[in-house]
């Protein structure tokens, strides 16, 4: 009997298979976990440990060129034997959430990639908030990775409908899932999302019940929980970088990282889609530079005044496109980009101060 892996159930599509022709001396696997620089990659013959070569190490570039976890990697070899085995290429990804390096640097590095489905998680109780969620949204398309987002703990909560309306409200296409932790039966909607051979993966505030609703998916306690403690600041509790293969057959990635993507990371944002509305309307303004704030003929500022756009929907529009205009810049280069942002430039600057002076003599 045989004891090979098929790569198709761990998402190895005609895509991945195609671009490995490129390689006919090495061997395709996934990363499956991550611990420093070792790598845990699942081949046709066995799951094995893995690095990085040194020429790999010397041609990249950035940090975003090394493995991650839910990469497909080329390698010398498909079996466990004779120490490490040792990752040629990484074959390129379909899909990737990325924020920035810690430290002063402006490099990158990817967080986890090749994710057909990202599950927005959001609490119904203390976690709620619209403006979190048009960020989640964005960060998620532009990583190119559909959106589901779910509504948790609705046990918890004592208004659904209203909560739904507003989630759907800003949704934009997404779907809307409502979920409780309680039930047995309270993860079953995800269950469709679930396809053999796809990657998912669970985005969200700590303690909004991630790691439950993994638990639920695994059939049993594998990642600890945290409750969402009532000042909102739950710790995370997810400390690992893991690729899980659901029973299901789906696969989930889990990694610490992805919290942060609330934090960060909007400088790889989509706000086409999160924002269609606003873009749409922008295009009806008199003007076509419009900054949709004391202009004449504005269809933005129109459309708040006659309450069919909330203004702190267009407030946080505003808010999540300054933050990708200054995202990696430094003191300096923040400084000009703010300068240009309110007046279109120092010259301007210079000539508005004028004009107030002179207005206040």
């Amino acid at each position: 009997m045989s004891n090979k892996i098929d790569l198709k159930n761990w998402g190895f599509s005609d895509r991945f298979l195609a671009e490995s022709f490129m390689y006919p001396n090495f061997f395709a696997g996934r990363v499956i976990s991550q611990s420093k620089d070792l790598y845990k990659v699942i081949c046709e013959n066995s799951s094995l440990i893995a690095e990085i070569s040194g020429k790999f190490r010397f041609e990249a570039r950035a940090l975003s060129d090394f493995p991650a976890v839910g990469d497909f990697v080329m390698l010398d070899r498909d079996a466990d034997e004779n120490g490490n085995a040792i990752i040629r290429q990484v074959i390129s990804r379909k899909s990737a959430f990325i924020r920035k390096a810690a430290g002063t640097s402006n490099d990158e590095q990817v967080v986890a990639s090749n994710i057909d489905t990202v599950f927005i998680c959001m609490s119904l109780n203390n976690d709620f908030n619209l403006r979190r969620l048009e960020r989640y949204l964005s960060i998620a398309w532009g990583s190119g990775v559909s959106p589901v987002i779910v509504l948790t703990k609705s046990d918890l909560c004592e208004d659904i409908r209203r909560k739904l309306q507003e989630a759907g409200s800003v949704a934009a296409g997404a779907p809307v899932l409502v979920t409780s932790a309680i039930g047995e039966d309270g993860y079953l909607l995800i269950m469709d999302y679930l396809k053999v051979g796809e990657t998912v993966a669970f985005i969200g505030s700590s303690g909004v019940g991630k790691s439950t609703l993994i638990n639920r998916l695994l059939g049993e306690n594998k990642l600890d929980t945290q409750r969402l403690r009532d000042d909102d600041k739950g710790r995370h509790t997810t400390t690992r970088r893991e690729l899980i293969l659901l029973p299901c057959g789906a696969m989930v990635i889990d990694t610490p990282g992805m919290r942060e993507l609330g934090t960060s990371g909007v400088e790889n944002a989509d706000f086409a889609k999160t924002f269609a509305d606003i873009d749409e309307l922008a295009v009806q303004c008199r003007y076509k530079d419009c900054s949709h704030t004391a202009e004449p003929g504005c269809a933005v500022k129109k459309a708040i005044e006659e309450g069919v756009l909330p203004e702190k929907r267009f407030v946080n529009y505003l808010k999540l496109q300054r933050e990708a205009v200054y995202e990696g810049l430094n003191s300096r280069q923040t400084e000009q980009a703010k300068i240009t942002w309110m007046f279109g430039g120092k010259k301007q600057m210079k000539q508005a101060f004028k004009d107030i002076k002179t207005r206040n003599r």
